[in-house]
């Protein structure tokens, strides 16, 4: 009995040693992560502290500052009426420590996203310490002392204004790197939703193309050369990145390739007529927008047509407005298009997650033909380029 008591004794200082061992780890684990990640330059995206020179960044800066001004003033045990000038003064004497903080930093922002994160964080904490420090012993001389009297300085009304200051960097620091959390998740989430959503080459069209390949290898090889060139830049640009914008031309180019192919298997059934002298080669667009309007009009419209069909392919750009329309013949049944619905669905989600909500795409059967139309503006091509990267 006695023996299983000293076993029991013995396992239990054993599970006890093994949690100890094992916080330990995680601590000392902890502590690793956080003194390398405050050891590592991070710049670019990466980099926490935005572009304080920016309009939008100085005029939340001041708009903040002034808030936690007049709360201040407020707090403060007044008789009669409201004191002006006392919040004129902190006004005054904030904003220009704001003001000067976010210049300074500004300048600083290339230096801090050379060097590790730790020393960049406390870069912030002394410009906005040291500005605080001096306003403080200024703003005494000045108003107090007279302008005739040396410097001095109350070292109380120092470590007090210097707590608050410490006190609101961290607050602004930790919202600057929230914010950009929160910023690099947006564009994570709106890659993999483009990702998700770009169109993929259907199976069939794959072994199509190449049984039409096999087909022109023995009797016109340079055809088939060219074939497997174009089929190769489909696959290229399908494997490419979706929220990564392209022009005009490209996407152009491509279904060009891609008329080509199906003009291997299609002949003289397929026809083709192309009206987009108004819209620039330049013109930001998405690949593979326009390639999936050709394959629904040649699945749902030519293909099922003994004597086939042709496709009319338009385009302007007017005022930053990009409208495209691919029309093409089809047979009398009503609902032969119906399989075109998701395409088209995938297409006006692509662009208006790159170009806004204003973004639209449109499809309607006029008489003997569909027709398929999609509308975006590209006016702000800079925000359009940088929701891309």
């Amino acid at each position: 009995m006695q023996g299983a008591r000293c076993a029991a004794r013995s396992r239990i200082a054993y599970h006890f040693r093994l949690r100890e061992y094992a916080g330990l780890n995680h601590t000392s684990a902890m502590k690793n992560g956080l003194w390398t990640l405050l050891k590592k330059p991070y710049g670019g995206e990466d980099f926490f502290l935005p572009d304080l020179c920016s309009s939008v960044a100085v005029f939340t800066l001041v708009v903040l500052s002034e808030l936690v001004v007049i709360v201040w003033v407020l707090a403060q045990p007044v008789a009669g009426s409201f004191d002006w000038t006392q919040l004129a003064m902190a006004s005054l004497f904030v904003q220009w420590i704001v003001l000067l903080s976010a210049a300074l930093l500004c300048r600083l922002r290339p230096w801090m996203q050379r060097r590790p994160l730790g020393l960049a964080i406390a870069a912030c904490y002394l410009v906005v310490l040291g500005l605080t420090l001096l306003f403080t012993v200024l703003a005494h001389w000045a108003l107090n002392d007279g302008l005739a009297l040396p410097l001095t300085w109350r070292p109380g009304q120092l470590i007090r204004h210097g707590l608050i200051a410490l006190i609101m960097t961290s607050l602004l620091l930790r919202y600057f790197y929230l914010q950009q959390q929160w910023q690099l998740q947006s564009r994570a989430e709106l890659a993999a939703r483009l990702q998700s959503l770009q169109s993929r080459i259907k199976p069939h069209f794959l072994f199509n193309s190449l049984n039409n390949i096999v087909s022109l290898i023995g009797s016109q090889p340079d055809k088939a050369e060219l074939a497997v060139l174009d089929l190769a830049d489909l696959f290229r640009a399908n494997l490419e990145d979706a929220a990564g914008i392209a022009t005009w031309g490209q996407e152009k180019r491509l279904c060009e390739g891609y008329l080509r192919i199906e003009k291997y298997r299609l002949g003289d059934r397929m026809r083709v007529h192309w009206d987009t002298d108004g819209l620039p080669a330049d013109t930001p667009m998405p690949l593979l927008t326009l390639q999936p309007l050709l394959e629904n009009a040649i699945l749902h419209g030519l293909q099922p047509s003994r004597e086939g069909g042709d496709i009319r392919i338009q385009g302007t750009y007017l005022d930053g407005h990009v409208e495209l329309e691919v029309s093409n013949s089809c047979p009398d049944v009503v609902d032969s298009h119906q399989g075109a619905r998701m395409a088209l669905q995938n297409i006006e989600s692509r662009l208006t997650a790159l170009f806004g909500p204003l973004s639209r795409v449109e499809s309607w059967r006029d008489g003997p033909r569909f027709v398929s139309k999609l509308v975006y503006s590209c006016k702000q091509l800079s925000l359009i380029q940088k929701r891309s990267h």
